[in-house]
């Protein structure tokens, strides 16, 4: 492109802009995606200024964000880009906490006597109803409720973090 079709491509572009700009508001309805609208249907008449401006360019380039903005909603939605005001900021957990707990109640299972430990693993990691624990264990279900009661209140002693869900998870 010689340097008289580049100045009259710009001359065009700072007199026209305000308006295809408001043309493209139009269409869109956001002032990013319009911005990007016009920039592309201008890209596509830079290329071709040469036959556009001898014909009529405002409707050349009405026409081509006609086109691009149809073909946008053609494209698949997961592929578009959607401008937003403010970024979205996205809560990620941290699993610290958690992994904390769970290495408070291993250290503190780990201290608890063998039947104490037995009880409230098999009660409330295995899920087992007192009676299958009594058969297990080979006493008698009031038993059970009983080491399960003092296995809890051991535990809440020895690991003073984890009392408010070991109060939750009581049956």
């Amino acid at each position: 492109m010689d340097a008289e079709t580049r100045r009259d491509f710009s001359a065009f572009v700072a007199d026209r802009s305000a308006g295809l700009f408001r043309f493209a508001m139009g269409l869109t309805g956001q002032p990013q995606q319009a911005e990007d609208l016009l920039q592309s249907a201008l890209a596509k008449a830079y290329r071709h200024w040469g036959r556009v401006r001898h014909g009529n360019p405002d409707a050349y380039l009405r026409q081509a964000m006609c086109r691009e903005q149809i073909d946008w909603f053609r494209r698949p939605s997961w592929g578009r880009e959607l401008p937003s005001e403010r970024l979205p900021e996205r809560r990620v957990g941290d699993g610290t906490a958690t992994v904390d707990l769970r290495l408070a109640l291993r250290d503190a299972l780990a201290r608890l006597g063998p039947k104490h430990r037995a009880v409230l693993v098999l009660r409330y990691l295995e899920d087992l109803p007192d009676d299958e624990i009594a058969a297990l264990l080979g006493c008698r279900p009031a038993t059970v409720r009983s080491l399960a009661a003092r296995g809890l209140e051991r535990l809440r002693v020895l690991c003073p973090e984890l009392a408010p869900q070991l109060s939750e998870g009581a049956r």
